[in-house]
């Protein structure tokens, strides 16, 4: 059976992208799913000074292993000013240090979710245009704008965006 890893680039324990990435990864049917929770992973700011004295910690070390280990990986990124939550950029930064390649090479659904009508479209351009050049196969994207309009009780309950949702996971679970 298929190991995937489901994470949101979020350290709120109400991130509304990792309610997203958690229902997500309940649409792939027959795989093993490990939800990961990026407070699991807190870590000093990276700066180049801290790795050289005292290397990669062992939380990035950890986290790459987690990729390393999957068969793919559904991400659903929160967008704080138009760019990467800073608690997933600093594990970005240090996974990047342990292997350049971090995504290595594993399908990717890549998502975002929001309370307004981009729906985190601007960290998903981000991301699609950064995350290949770490080895990220990225086989769907979806954005979910007006979360609260739009999810209620574990799902997504507009019936189009789900629908389009399903369509991107279809493509996802074939890429595995």
């Amino acid at each position: 059976m298929k190991n995937i890893i489901a994470f949101a680039g979020s350290n709120s324990s109400t991130s509304i992208n990792k309610k997203l990435a958690t229902y997500t990864s309940e649409l792939v049917k027959d795989v093993n799913v490990t939800i990961l929770d990026l407070n699991d992973f807190e870590m000093p700011i990276y700066s180049s000074q801290r790795e050289k004295e005292s290397g990669f910690p062992k939380q990035a070390i950890e986290f790459v292993k987690y990729i390393n280990d999957s068969d793919g990986i559904i991400v659903s990124l929160a967008e704080h000013n138009g760019a990467y939550s800073t608690a997933f950029k600093n594990i970005f930064d240090w996974a990047s240090r342990v292997e350049q390649k971090t995504f290595l090479g594993k399908p990717m659904l890549l998502m975002a979710a929001a309370p307004g009508a981009r729906g985190g479209k601007s960290v998903l351009s981000m991301a699609s245009d950064r995350f290949p050049r770490h080895n990220a196969n990225i086989v769907g994207k979806f954005s979910l704008p007006f979360f609260s309009d739009n999810f209620s009780d574990g799902k997504v309950i507009n019936e189009e965006l789900n629908n389009q949702l399903l369509e991107e996971v279809e493509q996802f679970k074939n890429s595995l």
